[in-house]
């Protein structure tokens, strides 16, 4: 009998979940002014309430931002948010409060880029068919990589991860795209010519359903950079599985399905609620529609 589906595009990996990006700030104030008052966000009520760290609630993803010296991404985080307008509104209001720093923003074909007060970059996108049924959420990073390095980068994923990569082009530039979780979430490592800054130990948090293989691999290969607790374990190098050169540094915080905070429900308003027109019954965002 002839396939009548491509069973392949179904297949998630052993990557099922991408849960938050980690930037340290050093201004929890205008911190607040840009991810909660301009972004929309929301920050998680329950944890990390203090001066030290804000959680920011972007969905079923975070941006965690603990209080110390600036980090940046190297790359661009895409978000998706239901009403680009309304974001433009917000971040016009909150532009005077962000003078001086390097806030910015600008329309960019059918999206915007935004630039927070201290250099992290976003690519905020409208709900759409690529999206599948988000509507507020991070369904992506894209990590810029030094020429000649995304399809070695795609294979660590594929061999040591477990994790579905496939070679696309990405504005032009060749990429790896590796599957987190879904057909609509990746992390992508895009060739560039330009310098790469070095890296300054921000990191992102995945969860893993087969905890135990990757570990044993990057443990063979003296990669396993932090051993947190029975449920999670960490690692910075990605390297060339033939010569173990180190291709990209981004610490991964892997934790398995057992942890305790994995699909941990997460609070999101509706960012346009107002006192003046405020809505009753209308306060929450529920980000996938339900």
């Amino acid at each position: 009998m002839a396939a009548k589906f491509d069973r392949a595009e179904q297949v998630t990996g052993n990557i099922v979940h991408f849960e938050h990006v980690n930037v340290t700030v050093p201004d929890p104030i205008k911190a607040t002014i840009f991810w909660l008052m301009g972004m929309g966000f929301t920050r998680d009520p329950y944890l990390m309430v203090g001066v030290d760290n804000m959680w920011v609630n972007i969905g079923m993803q975070q941006f965690h931002l603990p209080t110390r010296g600036p980090q940046v991404l190297r790359g661009v985080t895409g978000i998706v948010v239901p009403d680009l307008e309304s974001l433009r509104s917000r971040l016009e209001m909150v532009k005077p409060r962000l003078e001086g720093t390097l806030f910015k923003w600008e329309n960019d074909d059918k999206h915007v880029n935004v630039t927070c007060p201290w250099g992290n970059r976003l690519r905020v996108h409208s709900p759409g068919p690529q999206w599948g049924d988000m509507t507020l959420g991070a369904p992506y990073v894209e990590f810029t990589v030094a020429p000649g390095t995304a399809y070695r980068i795609g294979r660590f994923y594929e061999e040591i991860m477990g994790a579905p990569a496939q070679m696309v082009d990405c504005r032009g530039m060749s990429a790896a795209k590796v599957r987190l979780g879904g057909q609509h979430m990746s992390f992508i490592f895009r060739e560039t010519n330009d310098p790469i800054p070095s890296y300054d130990g921000h990191h992102v948090a995945i969860y893993i359903s087969d905890f135990h293989t990757p570990y044993k691999k990057l443990l063979d290969r003296g990669l396993i950079s932090m051993e947190s607790h029975d449920y999670e374990w960490r690692f910075i190098k990605i390297v060339d599985l033939d010569s173990n050169e180190c291709l990209f540094e981004i610490e991964h915080e892997v934790r398995s399905m057992t942890n305790p905070l994995y699909m941990r429900p997460l609070v999101n308003r509706n960012a346009n609620q107002q006192q003046r027109t405020y809505q009753r019954g209308k306060d929450a965002f529920y980000p996938n529609g339900h």
